[in-house]
């Protein structure tokens, strides 16, 4: 199940994210899972009118910065 730490206020403003992978597997060495990871980002523009400021994808965790209309809804489409 997933958690949250953190309240967003500001659900319209670049915001910058860090997603982890669970028990910090390497699966993004792998070309196939980042075109998953970048397909799905694409996904989410069309769709949730998200807007992807910069990223970083590394082995077990990436970084972005983007704005959403509704970013936690975005980010629970992202994870899911």
């Amino acid at each position: 199940m997933g958690r949250s730490r953190y309240k967003i206020y500001e659900t319209t403003h670049p915001h910058f994210v860090t997603c982890t992978v669970l028990h910090q597997l390497p699966l993004f060495t792998r070309q196939e899972s980042v075109a998953i990871i970048i397909e799905c980002l694409k996904f989410l523009q069309e769709k949730d009118n998200l807007k992807l400021y910069a990223y970083v994808i590394l082995e077990n965790h990436l970084y972005i910065v983007l704005s959403s209309d509704d970013l936690p809804k975005t980010m629970q489409s992202f994870k899911q």
